[in-house]
């Protein structure tokens, strides 16, 4: 059984790494070009998934094939990553990653140029772990904040007096059984500072986008004479959270994410599924 674990090196080494490979591959025969060609594997299979990321701590690469004899016609028996403390798109912090193909067939020769080829797509087991704290650095982003300022529905425009407003200062806590409890601030023309503040349960629809379900609004530390206004906006504030979180929007290179379960385990959020592989990211 061929099993080797190799942490992310530098681009310096993968250069070295892969010239003195290509050598061996040359003038070797049987074992020693199998083991050569299965290191080079790891190294440029560690350097593709490190460019998904715009930092990673640990990402782990496994690669496991027996007899190590098919690797020489690209035949993979399962392939495994698991990451730790990855940034997505700079703002998109996510504890732990990790997927999981079972037999993968590759172009053997696309490994001398530094690229993995994959002959056909493939599927993999996928796990995402998210903080708490995460969510709430996430809600500070460009790519989610766009979505809660001019919000113009009809709801808040009533009580705006057709102005459009924006929610800002998402405080989420995450809750057990998938509950959460979110709150926001805005602003109307004759009332600053206006609370949002609201329970909600956490589902998957079409197994890429998130659903705040059953909102429900928390009068707990709204001022008796804002409980009106704070009620019609955190509904209103529901259903842009509704709209907003779609997996498709947050899709690696030739990675797509599809999620079948989630489930809140204290300060993290856990989501089960799969990625559809289309193709190694190119370094």
């Amino acid at each position: 059984m061929l099993q080797v674990w190799l942490h992310f090196v530098t681009n310096s080494n993968i250069y070295t790494e892969r010239t003195a490979m290509f050598g061996l591959l040359n003038n070797s025969t049987g074992e020693a070009r199998t083991d050569v060609g299965a290191k080079m594997l790891n190294a440029v299979a560690s350097q593709s998934i490190r460019h998904l990321f715009t930092t990673c701590e640990v990402v782990d690469v496994d690669i496991r094939c027996h007899p190590s004899s098919k690797l020489l016609q690209g035949s993979i028996d399962s392939f495994k990553m698991q990451g730790r403390n990855l940034v997505i798109r700079r703002d998109f912090h996510v504890a732990e990653m990790s997927f999981a193909t079972d037999a993968v067939s590759i172009d053997p020769s696309s490994m001398l140029s530094g690229q993995i080829k994959l002959r056909q797509p493939t599927q993999a087991v996928a796990q995402v772990v998210l903080t708490e704290a995460a969510i709430n650095k996430a809600f500070t982003s460009s790519l989610v904040t766009q979505h809660l300022v001019n919000v113009t529905s009809e709801a808040v425009t009533n009580l705006s007096g057709g102005e459009p407003i924006a929610f800002r200062d998402v405080q989420v806590q995450l809750l057990s059984e998938n509950r959460v409890q979110i709150w926001a601030v805005t602003d109307l023309p004759n009332r600053d500072n206006v609370p949002v503040s609201m329970r909600a349960t956490l589902s998957v629809e079409r197994r890429r986008r998130i659903l705040f379900s059953d909102p429900e609004f928390v009068p707990d530390d709204v001022p008796d004479d804002m409980q009106g206004l704070s009620e019609v906006l955190t509904m209103a504030f529901a259903e842009i959270l509704n709209g907003m979180v779609d997996f498709d929007r947050f899709d690696l290179d030739g990675v797509q994410v599809r999620v079948n379960r989630l489930e809140t385990h204290g300060q993290q959020l856990t989501f089960s599924g799969y990625a559809q592989v289309d193709h190694f990211p190119k370094q």
